[in-house]
């Protein structure tokens, strides 16, 4: 492939719900540059698109970087990367329904990352088509911002695509005529000069035409809507034309230059089972050339380059060189990740870090294979380096691995892919709740050690007071006399340490306790540190049963972002959590921000109801906030639940 310069090369990110036609409309751009002999038609079977795909176009002596994104919600990582990496955006919306969830997330992000944008209304030779519909909604959303730069029209049965610009045969029409009016009147508030032109009725010459156009669309105060159909191959080289001439390149937007120190952001990471690990690379300033020894400036490190290429359909194309605004994929790089930034200057800072969603669900994963557990933690590894929207979590306390995605599609991906690629089968559960207990009662107990055999016995006697406190724990002596010995006290604090290891009820850590050890007694020959760490534990399990123990949950605090009109379904549903209501806020486009404290167990799961309740508009975040006791009767079943179990 040929060396473009910065200025002709576009970054483009295909969005949209899944099912509008996203790969759809990149399979017609390879039959239009005769790069497949075919386009998967509608009733074809097609899988599902779960990573983005980066794929190298040419057309009209430009350099198209497309990049395809899932449709699916549990995969919105890589549209996160992708947007990241792309200047401009062709937000693909389905003709025949309504605007849909994902149509909106795109509209969300591009607003949210602001990045101009085309519309592509697909479908439109469907039966079911209802592009005027379609256009009404989007001018709910997006007001006089909607411009048309072509029409569709029914000619003798088949769909015409109408150019509003260029059509010579329909520049009379009265509706065209309109439609390019719009346009005019946009073009001309781009400028004063331009605005004092058009008021005086003269003509705009064509460069301020398409200089003032581009500036409308790239400020998003134009957002231009283009109709087709993917299947049939209508409208293809229209909006091919569309994006070399409005959607921005890298020259665009900054300063940069081909003499300044090459800089890049790593926005996505592949690991190929052949090649290794492959890390997309968004070149920001300067050019890379092949086998050069750059800085990973995130990690303080040298990193060296080999070759570098390009994708096209998942298939490498090796390049001479990569200027500012282009994509360039790496290989075999050693320390690299998502997001870091790559230089041949050591002294640059780094870019602004990617803001990947948080997981929505956490699941527990486990293998009844033994030694599996290594191959588990490498290939886990692996796949975060793909996605580092994945979490694991390792609960020492319930001795579980938690796996943390955006949904449970999302998780069962893992599961495969840990399968397929490294061979372990595991299962997936929901996460135990990691409780603890505590006592709410005041208790005044002895705890006595004495075992005689052949030799030294063993003698210890302690009493000690149990009582709440609000530290996790507090050890105090008030010994009289002797009656301990100075040396032993260190071995009844430590006794009694370990048994916060292992609560009364169900074998929970203990928290939130104090223990005084004020008397007791010793052999001259027999006591021991050995003896008086038994003792103390004698003391600590009747001193916890003799003081009401309760069970303790963990209690997050909850923050959930949805539309208005789902206000009080939400609240209503948290209330059924148990969960308490701490306030509401506004946040603009619609939306409403609502605080609460819930019980970790009643929310494992709570991403998949929030999504089915919201039609998957609404998102959550959670952060740990304290602990508290369960409720009698629930508690009551926890235990019975736990004692079951055993």
């Amino acid at each position: 492939m040929k060396f473009y310069e910065s200025d002709r090369i576009r970054n483009v990110v295909v969005l949209g719900h899944g099912g509008a036609g996203k790969t759809n409309l990149l399979e017609a751009i390879y039959f239009t540059n005769n790069l497949v002999n075919r386009i998967t038609r509608p009733s074809d079977k097609t899988n599902m698109t779960t990573s983005l795909n980066l794929s190298c176009i040419e057309w009209n002596n430009y350099k198209y970087n497309i990049i395809d994104t899932p449709g699916y919600f549990d995969f919105y990582a890589d549209v996160v990367s992708a947007v990241n990496a792309a200047l401009g955006a062709i937000i693909v919306v389905d003709a025949t329904t309504d605007i849909q969830v994902g149509t909106d997330k795109a509209f969300e992000i591009t607003d949210q990352y602001n990045i101009p944008k085309i519309i592509f209304v697909n479908k439109i030779d469907s039966e079911k088509a209802d592009y005027k519909k379609v256009l009404d909604q989007l001018k709910n959303r997006y007001q006089n911002k909607i411009a048309l730069f072509n029409v569709p029209i029914n000619d003798k049965g088949k769909i015409k695509i109408i150019d509003v610009l260029d059509d010579k045969d329909y520049e009379n029409d009265e509706y065209i005529s309109s439609l390019k009016q719009v346009l005019m009147e946009a073009v001309a508030e781009t400028d004063e000069q331009l605005l004092d032109k058009y008021f005086s009725g003269e003509e705009f010459t064509e460069k301020e035409f398409c200089e003032g156009l581009k500036k409308a669309i790239l400020s998003s105060d134009i957002i231009p809507v283009v109709f087709g159909s993917t299947a049939e191959n209508i409208g293809t080289s229209f909006i091919l034309d569309m994006i070399y001439k409005y959607m921005p390149s890298i020259n665009d937007i900054g300063n940069t230059t081909e003499s300044d120190a090459f800089s890049g952001i790593v926005f996505k990471t592949f690991i190929d089972p052949f090649v290794g690990k492959i890390s997309l690379v968004k070149v920001n300033s300067g050019t890379l050339y092949p086998d050069t020894e750059i800085y990973n400036i995130n990690r303080s490190c040298k990193e060296k380059i080999g070759n570098l290429y390009t994708m096209r359909n998942n298939q490498s194309i090796q390049i001479q060189k990569a200027q500012a605004g282009d994509i360039v994929a790496l290989t075999k790089l050693t320390y690299a990740q998502t997001g870091d930034t790559l230089s041949t200057d050591n002294s640059r800072s780094v870019y602004s870090k990617i803001d990947f969603p948080k997981p929505q669900i956490y699941l527990a994963i486990e293998t009844s294979a033994k030694g599996d557990e290594e191959k588990i933690s490498l290939g886990l590894n692996k796949i975060i380096e793909e996605d580092p929207s994945i979490q694991i979590v390792r609960n020492f306390e319930t001795k579980e691995i938690l796996v943390g995605g955006q949904g449970e599609i999302h998780i069962n991906y893992i599961k495969e892919k840990l399968k397929e690629r490294f061979g372990v089968e595991v299962n997936l559960k929901d996460p135990k709740v990691p409780y603890r207990e505590t006592i709410k009662g005041r208790s005044d107990v002895q705890g006595k050690h004495k075992k005689q055999t052949g030799g030294h016995g063993q003698y210890a006697d302690v009493r000690i007071i149990f009582e709440p406190c609000e530290q996790e724990f507090i050890f105090e002596e008030k010994i009289f006399g002797g009656s301990v010995p100075k040396q032993y006290i260190p071995a009844v604090e430590k006794g009694l340490k370990e048994c916060l290891q292992s609560g009364v009820l169900a074998g929970f850590p203990v928290t939130n306790i104090k223990a005084t050890l004020y008397d007791g007694s010793y052999h001259d020959v027999d006591s021991s540190e050995m003896a008086f760490k038994i003792a103390a534990s004698i003391a600590f399990k009747k001193g916890m049963e003799n003081a009401n123990p309760v069970l303790l949950e963990p209690i997050y605090k909850l923050k959930v972002i949805v539309d208005e009109e789902y206000m009080g379904d939400i609240i209503g549903d948290i209330n059924k959590r148990r969960g308490k209501i701490l306030g509401m806020e506004p946040i603009g486009n619609k939306k409403q921000a609502i605080y609460a404290h819930v019980p970790q167990a009643e929310i494992f799961r709570y991403g998949i109801d929030l999504r089915s309740m919201t039609q998957a508009k609404g998102y959550f975040d959670i952060e740990f906030e304290r602990y508290e006791e369960v409720p009698p009767h629930l508690a009551e079943k926890v235990l019975l639940a736990l004692k079951e179990k055993r």
